[in-house]
């Protein structure tokens, strides 16, 4: 496998490039050019005179013996021996991205929309392709493939050279990628695809100073990391770079108020076996258990003859996990002329067996108003989406309310955001079924080191007859409200996200075969849960 190349005196990487069997960076924020040797991280500034024109740069590319390069609206050209800039061409908007092929131009703008090609010796547009996300683009050109990587998709894309047709996309480990290359290493004779990332990480620094003397405070962080992929054509669907986590719930009995309770049996959902994610092992904690098979999920059962008041015991599992990132590539003429739903994914899929409201006029409205006059499955599925961002903010709250109250107050935390994804849905005869429970820490280059998520997390999969269950993300938590959304975890699913129990209850209590509910003893009330990762290592899609 190849390393994380971390350059010095790099604060911001937004491109990089190959000359040679070398790699070359643009820093924007200093101007450097950084010659990089990629097996211990030393660098060489290029340009030691002429690092002004090249501040705030974004798009780099070279070409036998010339250096492109995009800053502003404009693209510029210069020699690789004295890095003068000649203006090549400029653009209506901000130019971003660039690669050479040949005699061949090939320039992003993320306002536009498009992909400019443009001939290098005439400075003429010979076409334009669509960009295929909504962020800034960076490229690259493998033979008859252009290579996108977009910052705010977390995505890497493949297209055809030819058409701008969309082959494949890659999720990335880290986010805001801002670059990247194939990369032929001498030694070895193995190719690479590197993709280089900037973002800025919040941290505690020390201040002697302040009371406390520390303080929230923000750094640079820009590396170069290799992108793993395998492309499943057959299935539609691409696997990138994969992690090796134990992943552990455990719960530990805390009563808060005295309960007796007899033939207690607990259960809890253990992972589950999914394209990207394959379990190695999975074991007990502090109290056997035994499995039960649920609507196909597995589920560890913890049995007590008698849990007296104030008894005290820790149960759970551990499961050692391989689980990796997830694109899955469908066009909505690809789900022209599906099959019937079958009867029994109707009679599980297609109802309010959830608490959905699905009969409250709110909900009845916006289902209708969410898709309009349309008929194929994944527009509608997308347009829904789209429609339950638009009308909810993420927030977060205690408790999960129905979804016609979560619509109503127009704010939501994933649980509610998904409750009405599934009614809106299933309304519009769209099979959906609840995932989660879990996102590990995004933290991949901590690794032996025990890791806890802040909160549970919930998303959705939806059914598509003849081709199966796709997945696709509850809530935009993390970017900014009113779109347009990125698609990255719509039919897609980062590494970070850990699938436990599909379409089944997460956790729940029987005393006596009778299922208790919240209302007469809470899980909650009983124990207090610990959930832990430690991811091990790092992973190449098989």
């Amino acid at each position: 496998m190849f390393r994380t190349i971390r350059p010095f005196a790099a604060y911001a990487i937004q491109d990089i490039s190959c000359l040679g069997d070398r790699l070359i960076a643009l820093d924007n924020t200093t101007g450097y050019l950084l010659q990089i040797n990629s097996k211990n991280d030393d660098s060489t500034i290029l340009n030691p005179h002429q690092t002004e024109e090249f501040l705030d740069a974004t798009g780099l590319a070279v070409w036998e013996e010339k250096l492109w390069f995009t800053k502003d609206e404009d693209v510029y050209f210069c020699s690789l021996t004295d890095f003068i800039p000649q203006l090549f061409v400029s653009l209506p908007y901000t130019a971003n991205g660039i690669t050479v092929w040949g005699s061949t131009i090939y320039v992003s703008c993320q306002k536009s929309g498009y992909i400019y090609i443009y001939d290098a010796d005439k400075a003429s547009l010979i076409t334009r392709f669509y960009t295929p996300g909504i962020g800034r683009e960076h490229l690259t050109i493998r033979g008859e493939e252009i290579w996108v990587a977009d910052d705010e998709e977390q995505t890497v894309f493949c297209l055809e050279r030819a058409t701008g047709e969309i082959k494949f996309s890659l999720l990335t480990p880290f986010e805001n990628p801002t670059g990247l290359v194939f990369y032929h290493d001498p030694e070895t004779d193995k190719e690479v695809l590197y993709v280089a990332y900037a973002y800025k990480e919040a941290y505690v620094r020390d201040d002697p100073n302040s009371d406390p003397p520390q303080e929230l405070d923000y750094r640079d962080r820009t590396f170069i990391h290799p992108l793993y992929f395998q492309y499943y054509p057959e299935g539609n669907y691409a696997l990138s770079n994969g992690y090796l986590m134990e992943v552990s719930y455990v719960e530990e009995l805390s009563q808060l108020e005295d309960v007796n309770l007899e033939n207690l049996e607990w259960r809890i959902a253990l992972p589950s076996e999914t394209l990207r994610q394959k379990i190695r092992e999975i074991y007990s904690i502090g109290r056997p258990f035994t499995e039960e098979i649920i609507n196909g999920q597995r589920v560890a059962v913890f049995k007590f003859d008698k849990l007296a008041p104030q008894e005290k015991h820790i149960f759970g599992w551990k499961a050692l996990l391989e689980v990796y990132s997830i694109k899955y590539r469908l066009t909505p003429r690809d789900v022209e002329d599906l099959p019937e739903l079958a009867p029994e994914f109707q009679e599980k899929y297609l109802v309010d067996n959830d608490d959905l409201a699905m009969g409250t006029e709110i909900i009845l409205n916006a289902a209708q108003e969410a898709i309009g006059t349309e008929t194929n499955l994944l527009r509608k599925i997308y347009k829904i989406r789209n429609f339950v961002y638009d009308k909810l903010s993420y927030g977060i709250k205690p408790h999960i309310d129905p979804p016609d109250v979560a619509l109503e107050r127009g704010v939501g935390s994933c649980g509610e955001y998904l409750g009405i994804l599934l009614a809106l849905s299933r309304l519009n005869g769209i099979a959906c079924r609840t995932v989660g429970r879990y996102k590990c820490p995004k933290n991949p280059e901590y690794q032996n080191v025990p890791l806890s998520p802040d909160f549970n997390h919930v998303w959705m999969e939806f059914y598509v007859p003849g081709f199966g269950w796709l997945p696709m993300e509850s809530n935009p938590d993390d970017i900014a409200e009113g779109g347009p959304y990125p698609t990255r975890f719509f039919m897609g699913l980062s590494w970070y996200h850990v699938e436990i129990g599909k379409g089944i209850s997460f956790e729940n209590i029987s005393s006596n075969s009778v299922l208790l509910n919240k209302e007469s003893v809470s899980i909650g009330d009983l124990a207090l849960n610990h959930i832990r990762f430690t991811i091990l290592s790092e992973l190449p899609p098989s």
